[in-house]
This record gives C-alpha cells, structure tokens and sequence, in this order.
C-alpha cells in the first residue's frame, strides 16, 4: 500500500537528514555570518534544518530578527545578534538600551541561546564623527542594562572592527592601530579588559590579494604550502595571511598596554564571483579558502604567537545576498545559494528542506 504523499515526503526528508548527520556526527567549531540583505532567502524555520544538518552551533546575525530568534527556540546554536550602526547613537539612552535588551535578548533567554551583542559594525573606519564618538557610550549602557538585568555573565557585550584600524600590519609583531582610531581605541580596550569581553576583527586576505595579485603569493592567502614569511623581530613563521593579521591585532593591542583581551574572527570569507576587475573572485579560490580555513579551525590551530589558542571565527556567510550595494563580489561571498544547495564544494554535508518537506513536518 503506497504512503500519502505528506508522509512520503517527510520520510524522504527524515531519511536525507539522517544520512546528512551520519556524514558529518561532530559538531563543526566554526561560526557562520548569517546575513539577510536580500528578498530570495528561505524562511528561517528551513535555515533552522539547514544548519543543524551542518553541526554549525554557532551563527552570527547583524541584528536580533524575531523570526530566526523564535525559530531556534530550544536548540544548542548560540546566536550573536547586533545592534546597527542606525541604532547605536540612540543605546545613548540608558532607557532605550533597556529596553531593546528586554526585547531583543531577555524576551528570547534562555530559550534561545543568545551570548553576545555586537553594537555596531567598522565604526571607527567610517566618516561618522558623532557615530565614532557614541559607541563606546552605548556599548557602556547597553552593558549596564545587561547588569541591570542580571544577564553580564552570561551575555558578552562587543563591536566589530575592519582590519583598516591597523596603521601597520607587517610585520606582525610591529602591528599598531592608525592615531586618528587609537584615540577611540584606548577606553574601548580598557572596557574590553574590565568586562573579559572579546575584541572583534573582520579579517579578509581577499581584499589584500585582489589590490595587489601581483606582489601577494596566491598560496599564502588560500592557506596552500608556501615558504611563508619570518618576523624579523621574533622570529616567528607565517605560512597564511589571516594569522598574521590577527597577530598584527594582538601585537597592536599590546602597544596599547592590554595582553589581557581575546580576539575573535568575526568575519573573513572569499567571494565566488565578482566584477571583471576584481581579481581571484571565484568559485576556485573560494573553495580552496574556506576549505583549508574550517580544516584549520577543526585543528583548532592557533597563530604562531599564540599557538595553543585554537583561533575562534567566523565565516562570512551562510548565503549569497543578492541585495548587498557594492561590487559583485559582495553578494557572492555565501557558502550556499539561496536554494540551498552550495556556492561551491568544501566537503560540507548539509540540507535545507524542500517547502514541501518542511510543510509535512508540520502536519
């Protein structure tokens, strides 16, 4: 006797998922950027399936959606959810940060895993004088709701920064932050310090390949065997761009006089397309990078100055956004495609269920 077609559609889903599971038990280390910046996403019910079929327990948002906080009530994926940069200057307002923490994380706890809160995203690389001047005070009285509430222990309060903070990069332990950024920087590290809170760095070897192919060695930035470079000073060897990079943060958070802060990876991706000018954008090069990147992290590789310190990122993204402004390249930085299937293969074994599944599972 044949099955209705709902349960023969849900059992073919059950039966995917599971094979899904099988392929991939262990739990990934890896965070995703889950961004939105387009009208061809699924709903996040379906995400929901898509990242549990992953193992990926971590996912970073740009701002606390209800719909996605609802839809991972009572799972283990721990969410970052932000605070843009249109809504900083008014966390001013002790009141109002209040009030959004009680709307966007208390309402969710403990439900919801929510653990940190981004409050604005390359502030201190932008052109928003007044917008530079307000994050630190908004991130204090975002914190101080967050004490008021009895949820500091258990929610982390932070900001996002762009790699252009550095003035100096190379080498890696002579890396500082630009005086017109330091300025900012210095009470913002000593709040970092008092609240064990993490630092933020958007890293992105792409950007330094694409700007100069020709003096950048390829298999430097996609993590491929290469010589490397040696610090001069400590003597230290770099086989890949991004942990120099964010050396070249702690070296720079060092001369600040803090060796007390974490620094976290809060995006680094590769695009899979881009303009005809944007050099190394392709679907090649951005299998190669995400895929030795996640072998790193499940190593739980540490950089070379701090080598027993797995480094904690996350990847930009889970999607391609076909909405983001700027050049091609920046709505081809997705993992998977819209439909669910991936941008290009790095060995991950995931499923987003088809509408019609995921209709019979509500039945």
């Amino acid at each position: 006797m044949a099955m209705p077609r709902p349960k023969l559609l849900f059992f073919s889903y059950v039966c995917v998922l599971l094979s899904c599971k099988f392929l991939q038990i262990k739990s990934l280390s890896v965070g995703i950027n889950y961004g939105q910046i387009a009208n061809n996403l699924p709903a996040p019910h379906r995400v929901k399936w898509l990242l549990q079929s992953l193992n990926i327990k971590r996912v970073k948002l740009y701002d606390a959606d209800p719909n996605v906080l609802t839809a991972f009530l009572n799972t283990e994926v721990e969410f970052i959810v932000g605070i843009g940069n249109e809504h900083v200057s008014s966390m001013v307002d002790p009141l109002k940060a209040q009030a959004w923490v009680q709307q966007h994380v208390q309402l969710y706890l403990p439900n919801t895993r929510i653990t940190c809160i981004t409050v604005g995203n390359e502030v201190y690389t932008g052109n928003d004088t007044a917008l530079k001047t307000n994050l630190l005070p908004a991130i204090q009285s975002v914190y101080q709701a967050l004490v008021a509430l009895g949820l500091d222990k258990q929610v982390n309060i932070t900001t996002a920064h762009s790699l252009d903070i550095l003035g100096s990069s190379y080498p890696p332990s002579a890396g500082s932050f630009k005086p017109d950024v330091a300025e900012y920087l210095q009470p913002l590290l000593n709040f970092h310090s008092i609240t064990k809170s993490p630092f933020l760095i958007n890293a992105y070897p792409y950007f330094a390949y694409k700007s100069n192919p020709g003096n950048v060695p390829l298999e430097y930035v996609l993590f491929q065997p290469n010589e490397g470079i040696t610090d001069p000073y400590t003597k230290l060897n770099y086989d890949n761009m991004l942990f120099a990079q964010l050396d070249s943060v702690y070296a720079a958070i060092q001369a600040m006089g803090h060796t007390d802060i974490e620094v976290k990876i809060s995006e680094t991706g590769w695009p899979s397309k881009g303009d005809p000018d944007e050099v190394g954008a392709n679907p090649q090069y951005a299998s190669i990078y995400n895929g030795n990147l996640l072998q790193r992290i499940e190593m739980k590789q540490g950089t070379p100055l701090r080598p027993y310190v797995p480094v904690d990122t996350y990847v930009f993204a889970l999607f391609n956004e076909d909405l983001k402004p700027g050049p091609a390249s920046e709505r081809n930085y997705g993992l998977f495609n819209p439909d669910g299937f991936p941008a290009y293969n790095i060995g991950l074994n995931g499923f987003l269920p088809p509408l019609t599944s995921y209709a019979a599972t509500m039945l």
